[in-house]
């Protein structure tokens, strides 16, 4: 069983049986208990959100704030766990995701100046070269786990280019990233030092030498009437980092177990590559990045499917719930890669949009089509049963080992290699 009520009625979530498999628990909220207080795994008390329409209603409802601060004094009051310590490091949380108007209009605006569609499509040919690199390694190999050689590094080193970190900074960079967004508390707050530090010294050296990227954009977009502080450029680096890496990480593992648990569709796919644009989105809806949105706290009771939830109460979206709901989508648990899943919520909705599903997109596109045409047999390597999700706010697969041939390459000399 994915939860369990106690004698108050208080729905407990049962950790492992949720990260495998939340869609049979969803399911049944969305039939019995569309808006439902619960005990999420790790003991915080939240109203968890199933159904579409309550969703798309609550993503865009400004009497849900999502204010740092007083978010932080809300989910220390709704933790049921004894020590109730939250891995916070508000220096690389206090960005516009946790804030609210005028603060977040202010924010996003001068992110917007800088990270535009034609900012993304700039890097478009670093993100193909990148990709073949890493299929190039792949190919070497003829199996591999496609999370650990592709899914993961593929959208790590396009933020690094998009970022400009130095080359030699990288790798340290990356462990400091990784444990960052790792499920494990004392591992993030570990991390937090030293990538806080980074970050500022990499802001201050774009501020003296500015270069050829975003972030460089960002500091001098700051130098105007709004202004941001050097705290908010470091916050603003760190969320473009979780907006740009577990998006484009879980899309590309999640579509490719997608693709081959329905055969039919990876077939259809390879006839006809046209329909790469509204496959990406079928994979979002089907399979999304994230199963739950961040979390937003009421600051008056809301009426919210019926049920009143409190002040000063925390709500979480079921975005994989709502994704899958048949009301909104018409036969949603099946994957069709022709149809055209309008208005998913994959990046959520409203305000807090995300920030990175442009990017998300573009480097799902690029990675899709070049994996297809490499790989013209790609079968799982192991049992399905084996495979492992990993937390419980992402959708993430821990592993995805995987089998292939490739279609030969043309070498330098224009021969087959």
């Amino acid at each position: 069983m994915a939860a369990e009520c106690d004698g108050a009625e208080l729905m407990h979530i049962d950790e492992s049986t949720y990260a495998e498999d939340p869609h049979t628990f969803y399911a049944t909220l969305r039939a019995e208990d569309a808006v439902r207080q619960v005990v999420m795994p790790g003991g915080l008390k939240v109203w968890l959100i199933s159904r579409y329409d309550d969703a798309r209603a609550v993503l865009a409802d400004p009497r849900l704030s999502k204010d740092v601060e007083i978010g932080r004094q809300a989910i220390m009051g709704n933790t049921t766990a004894k020590a109730g310590v939250m891995a916070f490091a508000m220096e690389l949380v206090s960005h516009m995701l946790n804030s609210d108007p005028p603060d977040h209009t202010r924010l996003r605006s001068l992110v917007n100046k800088v990270f535009t569609a034609r900012a993304v499509e700039r890097l478009r040919s670093g993100i193909e070269a990148i990709t073949h690199e890493m299929l190039d390694a792949m190919d070497r190999q003829q199996s591999a786990d496609l999370m650990r050689d592709f899914a993961y590094p593929l959208p790590m080193s396009v933020l690094c280019e998009l970022l400009g970190v130095p080359v030699p900074d990288r790798d340290h960079f990356h462990s400091w990233v990784q444990a960052r967004m790792s499920d494990d508390p004392a591992r993030m707050m570990a991390a937090a030092p030293s990538l806080l530090g980074y970050l500022h010294q990499l802001v201050e050296a774009k501020r003296r030498t500015p270069g050829a990227d975003l972030l460089t954009d960002l500091v001098h977009a700051s130098d105007g009437d709004g202004r941001l502080s050097p705290t908010e450029l470091v916050a603003m680096t760190f969320l473009l980092l979780v907006a740009g890496h577990e998006t484009t990480v879980n899309l590309i593992g999640n579509g490719t177990l997608a693709l081959l648990r329905h055969p039919d569709q990876l077939a259809a796919l390879r006839a006809d590559p046209s329909l790469m644009p509204s496959a990406i989105e079928e994979f979002l809806r089907y399979e999304g990045p994230l199963n739950t949105a961040s979390l937003r706290y009421t600051t008056e009771p809301l009426d919210i499917g019926g049920v009143t939830i409190p002040r000063h109460d925390l709500v979480a979206v079921a975005l994989t719930s709502a994704n899958r709901d048949d009301a909104h989508f018409p036969d949603a648990t099946r994957l069709d890669v022709t149809r055209t899943p309008t208005g998913h919520l994959a990046f959520g909705h409203g305000i807090h949009y995300c920030v990175g599903a442009p990017l998300a997109r573009l480097e799902g596109r690029i990675a899709f089509t070049a994996l297809l045409d490499r790989f013209p047999e790609i079968h799982l390597a192991c049992d399905e049963g084996e495979l492992r999700w990993r937390g419980t706010m992402f959708r993430e697969l821990q592993t995805l080992p995987v089998r292939f041939s490739a279609t030969p390459q043309l070498d330098v000399h224009g021969t087959f290699a």
